[in-house]
């Protein structure tokens, strides 16, 4: 099996490509990786003596003084290059770039002159280097003002802020499951590439990316309402929306219930989309679920009985308690890469409705099963 070690494992593409490739256990080792490592050469060398492929992410993006950035960008490759020569390293190294590469600026610099000396280090010493030049990256967990304007937009809007256009440019995206499925492609290739342009999957202006996100905000963290979604880009971008939401204090939702003489009606969703509707019963003190999710959205709601939801973000500790009752209905709907699980909590039957935005398919389930 393949040992990879991610430099930024902590990072916004670091966290999604530390978890994904956790996903392929029989193929791959994770390598663990702390930014101090850095800071001690003794602890870097070790690192990387114990990879077979190292993916090199851990950068500055922004600061207020743009020589701070080149200096820390090209101080991080010169140290990891150093490592290399020193433990006679042979692993892959993947290098992230930037097609700000050719703007007139010390980051986009950075990342170039940061490839060149990692082409150098393959050249000298018979390594293995492939070099991708990406284009701007959205997804869940960025970090606002600073990963994205993708994030900074779904943060300022899910807090009931208002954002700014200050360039209404084209921009040119891809999402980070996209970009983690390439990196992992280039690793199983083994090959090594100097230069890879990475090919964007998606292409907006900035105004018509926001007008979308307004939108999932009206509807969704509003409303309640699974917005229609056309393509694969909106299906990413809402639920990176999505996960930029309070979650704690937003959920449960208590459904309006209307009653009469013959007992009462509850509204379970509306909906812009297709997908499956189910119904289950829970005897209890049983629990359903502790799985998660990469790309699905799906509710939980709750019409008879007393239930406890339980959510939990991939690779963090804190767990988030959702108690339900039927004589309230309610609802929870899950974010991607948490894992949920559903307990009857109550002394009677519990009836939960579930609905998912596709069919389940057994070839492809997107359902990876982790305690909570």
């Amino acid at each position: 099996m393949l040992k990879i070690g991610i430099t930024g494992q902590a990072g916004f593409v670091g966290t999604h490509l530390y978890n994904t490739i956790g996903l392929f256990t029989e193929e791959f080792i994770r390598v663990d990786f702390q930014k101090e490592m850095f800071e001690d050469v003794n602890k870097l060398n070790a690192f990387v003596g114990d990879c077979d492929v190292i993916v090199h992410l851990a950068a500055m993006n922004r600061h207020n003084d743009p020589q701070v950035i080149y200096d820390t960008n090209i101080g991080l490759v010169q140290k990891l290059v150093k490592a290399l020569k020193s433990t006679g390293s042979k692993a892959h190294v993947l290098f992230s770039s930037s097609t700000q590469e050719e703007r007139d600026n010390l980051y986009g610099k950075s990342k170039k002159v940061g490839r060149e000396l990692m082409i150098d280090w393959a050249k000298t010493d018979g390594g293995k280097f492939t070099g991708m030049i990406i284009p701007n990256v959205f997804g869940p967990f960025g970090h606002p003002n600073y990963n994205s304007v993708v994030a900074t937009f779904c943060h300022k809007l899910s807090h009931n802020e208002i954002p700014v256009i200050e360039v209404d440019g084209d921009m040119k995206l891809i999402y980070v499951g996209e970009l983690v499925n390439v990196i992992l492609a280039e690793i199983r290739n083994n090959e090594g590439n100097p230069e890879i342009l990475v090919a964007h999957t998606s292409e907006s202006k900035v105004s018509q990316l926001l007008l979308l996100l307004e939108s999932y905000k009206k509807q969704y963290q509003d409303g309640g309402i699974i917005p229609s979604i056309n393509n694969t880009f909106e299906l990413n971008l809402f639920n990176t929306f999505r996960c930029y939401m309070d979650i704690a204090n937003h959920f449960p939702v208590k459904f309006i219930e209307h009653t009469d003489p013959r007992g009462s009606f509850v509204e379970i969703i509306r909906l812009g989309v297709g997908g499956q509707v189910s119904f289950s019963t829970t005897v209890p003190g049983i629990t359903r679920g502790n799985h998660y999710h990469t790309r699905k959205i799906e509710r939980f709601a709750v019409i008879k009985g007393k239930a406890l939801i339980q959510l939990r973000r991939i690779g963090t500790d804190e767990v988030l308690d959702f108690y339900l009752d039927g004589n309230e209905p309610a609802y929870v709907d899950m974010p991607i890469w948490y894992t949920h699980n559903i307990k009857n909590i109550g002394e009677d039957v519990l009836y939960t409705n579930f609905w998912i935005n596709e069919f389940y398919d057994s070839n492809d389930p997107d359902t990876y099963f982790e305690n909570v």
